[in-house]
């Protein structure tokens, strides 16, 4: 029986991702983007669709990226679309794309967002198929150097807030929990920012623990369409009250939530094909 397995990651492999070119300008950037998707989507979840248009060195037209979560799934939607039409009268070419350079490789250890893992959980294993929790949600703000006169005439702020969070799939009978920190720093003009601000920390930590809770999770496809759900390691790291464990968990800053918000960065591309 055959099988893949989907990690919460974001795919790197060149085994994973497709390029498809000829692209006759017969259709707008965006009517071409839902073509795509509705054709390609079909067999398996998407990382990302980009449509692109041709350098000014060849003829007029587009070409598209398409990076799948799963490598089998890449090579069966190459296998069933190359040479056909598919959004126009005359052939598509699709093929496995290549692509050597360390950034893009270095991608290959870095989590999904907290979106995307929504995402792919939901399109494998359905809204109900998996449920998460907060166990703990605390400041963790130091009182005595969270605050100080700043010479702006506002007041210079810290605030830190800690989460433990659960991941529970009761098909599978498998828990994964995570921890995560977040904190950030800035000028307090008025009560209504610091209130904005704890508003914004308490999601994202929330979200981060979420991203950590789903890293060590294996989705493993088989052959006949079903899906199970498997851990790297144990991962049931903490205790419901053990809240200084919160404190022993990396932490990350408001820019760093700020980047991972925005969509990939613009990528160079080599266009070697297999």
């Amino acid at each position: 029986m055959e099988v893949d397995i989907l990690e919460f990651r974001v795919p790197a492999e060149n085994n994973k991702t497709l390029f498809v070119w000829d692209i006759q300008p017969t259709h707008c950037e965006d009517q071409i983007y839902v073509g795509l998707l509705s054709v390609f989507s079909s067999f398996g979840p998407l990382y990302l669709l980009k449509v692109c248009q041709n350098s000014a060195l060849n003829p007029p037209g587009f070409y598209a990226l398409i990076k799948f979560y799963s490598a089998a799934q890449a090579s069966k939607a190459q296998r069933q679309t190359d040479g056909r039409p598919l959004l126009q009268s005359c052939p598509l070419k699709v093929r496995l794309s290549s692509k050597h350079t360390s950034s893009f490789l270095s991608d290959s250890s870095r989590p999904l967002s907290h979106a995307r893992c929504l995402e792919l959980a939901n399109y494998c294993l359905g809204f109900n198929g998996w449920t998460s929790d907060i166990i703990t949600l605390k400041e963790l703000t130091n009182e005595e150097a969270a605050e100080e006169e700043h010479e702006g005439g506002g007041r210079w702020r810290r605030l830190k807030f800690g989460c433990l969070l659960q991941v529970s799939f009761p098909h599978h009978r498998k828990t994964t929990r995570a921890a995560a920190v977040v904190e950030d720093c800035f000028t307090c003009t008025d009560p209504e920012l610091l209130i904005q601000k704890r508003c914004k920390l308490h999601r994202l930590v929330r979200e981060q623990a979420l991203v950590n809770a789903f890293s060590p999770v294996l989705l493993v496809l088989l052959g006949n369409g079903k899906v199970m759900v498997e851990l790297k390691q144990s991962s049931n790291l903490f205790l419901p009250d053990e809240t200084e464990g919160l404190l022993q968990v990396k932490e990350f800053s408001w820019s760093e939530f700020a980047a991972d918000e925005e969509e990939p960065a613009e990528e160079e591309w080599d266009l070697t094909v297999f």
